[in-house]
C-alpha cells in the first residue's frame, strides 16, 4: 500500500491502490505527488462538465506522449469529461511558403493527425473543438461560479477563474489531462478562498480607455504570479457585457503570458469583486498606480528583435487568444473604415484573424463574413504561436496586437490603433 501525506477518501486510496487498474492507479499517484509538491492536504473532485487540454499539437519530438496517450486508451481509462483543446497549428489558408509547408509537415507536425485520432478516442469533445477560447458561448465550454476545474492553457485558465467566477491552478499539459482521467485536482492555490485574495491594487488612472493587450502585459510584468485587485478600470468597462468580456480575454491573456497571472479582480465587474469587493484584499497590499506615462514606458520597453528593425511587414496576425464573434464584427468595419480612407481596395500586407472554427462558423451567417473577405483579411482557426515556432517563420518580419505573441516569438507588437493603420496604409 503507497502511503502519502495527503488526506484521502476511501475511494482515492481505493483507486491509487488499484481498484481500477494499474494505469489508473499512476495517475491517481501523478495527481497526489503533483498536489504535494505544492502542499495541497487533499484531493477534490472535479465539478465542471467539460475539461480544456493546452497540447493540440502533433509534433513529431512528442514521441512520450503519444506513448503515454495510447497507455490511457489501451487500458480504458479515458477522460471523465469531454473536452476541447487548444487550436490547430495548420491550416492551409494561412500565406506559407513551399519551403516552410515542408518543415511544417513534415519536421514540426507530421504526427498531427495521428494525435487527433488519440484525442479523439480519450474524450474530445468534438472533432472541431480546438480553441484556446473554449468559454465562448459558440464553443460551449463554460464553466460556471465555484466549478473545480482541471484545465490548462494560460489565458483560458486566468478567464475563467477571473471572469466566470470558476476554480482552477494553473496547471500543464498533461496534467490536466490526468485530472480530469482521475476525476480529481489537489486542493491548494486558486482552489481555495484565502488562494483567491489579492495580493496587489492596480490602480488604473488613465486619460483614456487603456489598450487591453497593453495593460495586462504591465500588470503581469508587475505583479508576476500574484493575484491583483485593479480599480479604476470599470470607468472604461462599464458593465460585464460582452465587449467588457472580449476586453477581459485580451487583457487577461497579457497578464498571464507577460507574467504568471492565474486570477484577477476588476471592481464593480468580475464576479467575486462584486460579491466581496474590497474584502478580497490581503493585508498590507502592494500599490501599483498606471497612468498614460507607465504605459508608454511599458511600451517602449519592449525590444524588436527581427535582423532588419526596418523591414517591411510579411504577415500581420490577430487572434491570441482567438478573436470573439464582436471582435470579428468590430474589426471588419474597422479594416473597410481604414481601406475607405486610406484609398485602397483590400489589405496592404497579409493579414489573418483567427477565432475558433464554431465562431468562424457563426460569423459567416452574417453579412460581415463577405464584406471582410473583400477587404483581403484571411479568417483562420490556427494557432498563430504554433505558426511562428517554424524557424522560418521566425526570421519573417510579423507583426501583432497580441502581447502573448509577442512574449513567446519574434512578432512585434503594436497596438489596434497601429496596425490598422499598418495593414490599411
Amino acid at each position: 500500500m503507497i502511503k502519502y501525506k495527503m488526506k484521502l477518501s476511501k475511494e482515492q486510496e481505493a483507486i491509487l491502490n488499484g481498484s481500477k487498474g494499474e494505469v489508473m492507479a499512476k495517475v491517481m499517484e501523478t495527481m497526489i505527488r503533483y498536489g504535494e509538491l505544492f502542499g495541497a492536504d487533499r484531493m477534490v473532485p472535479i465539478t465542471s462538465e467539460y475539461n480544456h487540454l493546452v497540447t493540440s499539437f502533433g509534433l513529431k519530438a512528442l514521441g512520450p506522449v503519444y506513448d503515454l496517450m495510447e497507455k490511457l486508451i489501451d487500458a480504458g481509462c479515458v477522460s471523465s469529461q469531454k473536452f476541447t483543446a487548444d487550436p490547430r497549428p495548420l491550416d492551409r489558408n494561412v500565406p506559407s511558403s513551399f519551403i516552410q509547408n515542408i518543415v511544417f509537415n513534415h519536421f514540426m507536425y507530421s504526427k498531427q493527425d495521428f494525435y487527433e485520432d488519440q484525442l479523439g478516442k480519450l474524450g474530445l469533445l468534438e472533432r472541431d473543438a480546438f480553441t484556446c477560447t473554449c468559454y465562448m458561448d459558440e464553443v460551449g465550454n463554460a464553466p460556471k461560479p465555484g466549478d473545480i476545474l482541471s484545465w490548462s492553457e494560460s489565458s483560458a485558465v486566468v478567464y475563467a477563474n477571473s471572469v466566470l467566477g470558476a476554480r482552477c491552478n494553473r496547471n500543464s499539459g498533461i496534467i490536466d489531462l490526468m485530472g480530469s482521467v482521475v476525476g480529481y485536482v489537489p486542493y491548494f492555490g486558486l482552489l481555495t478562498d484565502e488562494g483567491r485574495r489579492a495580493d496587489w491594487i492596480i490602480e488604473i488612472k488613465t486619460t483614456e480607455k487603456p489598450e487591453a493587450q497593453l495593460l495586462g502585459s504591465a500588470v503581469g510584468m508587475k505583479v508576476m504570479e500574484d493575484v491583483p485587485y485593479i480599480v479604476g478600470l470599470d470607468k472604461w468597462l462599464g458593465e460585464l457585457d460582452e465587449d467588457a468580456r472580449t476586453y477581459l480575454k485580451d487583457f487577461g491573456a497579457a497578464t498571464a503570458s507577460n507574467g504568471a497571472v492565474g486570477l484577477y479582480h476588476v471592481e464593480g465587474i468580475t464576479p467575486e469583486a462584486v460579491q466581496q469587493k474590497k474584502a478580497l484584499l490581503k493585508e498590507n497590499p502592494n500599490v501599483y498606480v498606471i497612468d498614460d506615462a507607465e504605459l508608454k514606458r511599458v511600451y517602449d520597453s519592449y525590444p524588436v528583435i527581427w535582423k532588419n528593425k526596418e523591414a517591411k511587414p510579411k504577415l500581420c496576425f490577430m487572434g491570441c487568444p482567438h478573436m470573439s464573434l464582436n471582435q470579428l464584427v468590430n474589426w471588419t468595419e474597422k479594416v473597410e473604415r481604414g481601406l475607405k480612407e486610406a484609398g485602397n481596395e483590400k489589405v496592404v500586407i497579409p493579414t489573418v484573424f483567427t477565432a475558433a472554427p464554431a465562431v468562424l462558423k457563426k460569423f459567416e451567417e452574417t453579412p460581415y463574413a463577405a464584406r471582410l473577405k473583400k477587404t483581403g483579411v484571411i479568417l483562420s482557426y490556427i494557432c498563430p504561436l504554433m505558426y511562428m515556432n517554424n524557424p522560418l517563420s521566425t526570421s519573417m518580419p510579423v507583426i501583432t496586437s497580441s502581447n502573448k505573441l509577442r512574449t513567446y516569438t519574434s512578432a512585434r507588437y503594436y497596438t489596434d490603433e497601429e496596425i490598422l493603420e499598418q495593414i490599411t496604409r
